[in-house]
C-alpha cells in the first residue's frame, strides 16, 4: 500500500485503451492488461455460478465489511474535517451537480437488482418492497455522509481523484492504519457492487429468453444450484474481457448509461400496459392507486431525461443511441419473431405461460376457418 492506496504493476494492471474528453476518441496506454480486474470476475463469475447460498453469503460478507468501513471513515473522517472546505458548496454548479449525478448512478444499482431475485424470494410482495425501500434509505444517508465528510477535508481542488477516500484522509492528516484499511474497504465495495450487478443481469436475460426474446437454450436453470448457469457464464465472460480492455471510467459510464435507459424503458413499459391491459394483475402496489399507476413512471421518465440532458455529454448522447440500437438489434432479429406473447403459436403448450395455450388454440382456430 502507498499513499492510502493499493498499487500493482501498472503494466498488468491497467486496460491497454483509454478515453480521451478532448478529442472524444480513445487512445493506447501502452499497457497490456487489466489482469487484476479480469481476474476478480473471473472468481466472481465461478461463485455466482455455483449457487444462490453461496452468492448470498460472500455478498452479505462484503457488505458487512464495506458497512463498517465507511462508518470507520465518517466518524474517522470528521475528526479531520474542516467546515469552511465545503465552500463553495457547488463550485460547477448544477450542471456539475447533474453530470455528477449520472457518473455514479451505477451505485443504484444493486436497488433493481434485488428485484431480479424475485423468483427466489419466499414472499415476493413483502421481501421486495422491504428490500428495495429499505437498503435505499440506508445506502442514501451512507452515501450522503461520505461526501460530505469528503468534502469537508481538503478544499475541492485539492481533493486526489485517485483513491480519494483514503488519498484525502491521509493528505489531511489522518493516520496511515486507516487509510489502508479504507484501501481495503473500497476494493471490498466495488466488488460486492459488481456481484450484485452479475446476479442480476444473467436474471434479466433469462427471464427474457422464458418469454422467447432470447434463444431457449439461455433460459436453462442448472438442476442442482437452481442458478441461470448459461447466462451467468456468458455474462462474466464478456464482463470480464471489457474490464481487463476498457478503462474504468468508460465502463463506469456504459454501466450508468445503460442502467438509466433501462428504467426509462421500464417506466414506458409500465404505463403502456396501464393503458393496453388495465385489468391485469398487479400484485405489487403502488401509492396513490392508478393515478400513482401513471405518476410515478412518468416523473422516473421525466428525471432521467433530465439527468441525461443537465449531465450527459456528447459522448454520453452516443452512448445511449448505441446501447438503444444494440437492443433494438437483438429485439427485431429474434425477440420480436419468437415473442411468446406475440407468437404463441409457434411454441409447444408445455413452454408457454399459463393462459397463452388458450390463445394458441384461438390463433389455430382462425387459421382452419381461413
Amino acid at each position: 500500500a502507498s499513499n492510502g492506496a493499493i498499487t500493482f504493476d501498472p503494466n498488468v494492471s491497467n486496460a491497454p485503451i483509454m478515453w480521451v474528453e478532448d478529442t472524444s476518441s480513445f487512445a493506447t496506454t501502452g499497457y497490456s492488461f487489466n489482469v487484476p480486474a479480469f481476474m476478480i470476475v473471473i472468481v466472481l463469475t465461478i461463485i455466482l455460478a455455483s449457487g444462490v447460498k453461496l452468492s448470498a453469503y460472500v455478498v452479505n460478507v462484503l457488505v458487512v465489511v464495506k458497512v463498517i468501513i465507511v462508518i470507520m471513515f465518517i466518524f474517522g473522517g470528521a475528526k479531520y474535517a474542516n467546515g469552511a472546505n465545503l465552500q463553495p458548496f457547488s463550485p460547477y454548479g448544477g450542471d456539475g451537480i447533474f453530470r455528477g449525478a449520472v457518473t455514479v448512478f451505477f451505485a443504484y444499482i444493486g436497488f433493481d437488482a434485488v428485484s431480479t431475485t424475485s423468483q427466489e424470494a419466499a414472499n415476493p410482495q413483502r421481501d421486495l418492497p422491504i428490500g428495495i425501500i429499505g437498503s435505499l434509505t440506508i445506502c442514501t444517508v451512507l452515501y450522503i455522509s461520505v461526501c460530505l465528510v469528503l468534502s469537508s477535508l481538503l478544499p475541492y481542488t485539492e481533493i486526489p481523484t485517485a483513491a480519494s477516500v483514503p488519498a484525502s484522509l491521509l493528505k489531511a492528516g489522518g493516520p496511515e492504519w486507516l487509510t489502508v484499511i479504507l484501501a481495503l474497504g473500497g476494493l471490498a465495495g466495488l466488488t460486492s457492487v459488481m456481484m450484485v450487478s452479475m446476479i442480476g443481469q444473467p436474471r434479466i436475460f433469462r427471464a427474457m429468453a422464458h418469454d422467447g426474446l432470447f434463444p431457449k437454450a439461455i433460459a436453462y436453470i442448472h438442476p442442482k444450484t437452481k442458478v441461470p448457469v448459461t447466462t451467468t457464464l456468458i455474462c462474466g465472460a464478456v464482463t470480464a474481457v471489457a474490464s481487463g480492455l476498457l478503462p474504468i471510467d468508460v465502463l463506469a459510464n456504459l454501466t450508468s448509461v445503460g442502467t438509466l435507459l433501462a428504467f426509462l424503458l421500464s417506466a414506458l413499459a409500465v404505463i403502456i400496459l396501464r393503458i393496453r391491459e388495465p385489468e391485469r394483475e398487479r400484485p405489487f402496489k403502488m401509492p396513490f392507486g392508478k393515478i400513482g399507476g401513471f405518476f410515478w413512471p412518468l416523473a422516473t421518465i421525466a428525471l432521467i431525461i433530465l439527468l441525461l440532458i443537465k449531465g450527459g455529454t456528447n459522448a454520453t448522447g452516443e452512448r445511449v443511441g448505441i446501447w438503444l440500437a444494440i437492443g433494438l438489434v437483438f429485439y427485431f432479429s429474434f425477440g420480436f419473431w419468437w415473442s411468446k406473447h406475440r407468437h404463441p403459436e409457434r411454441w409447444p403448450a408445455e413452454d408457454l405461460p399459463s393462459g397463452a395455450a388458450e390463445t394458441t388454440e384461438v390463433v389455430s382456430e382462425k387459421k382452419e376457418v381461413a
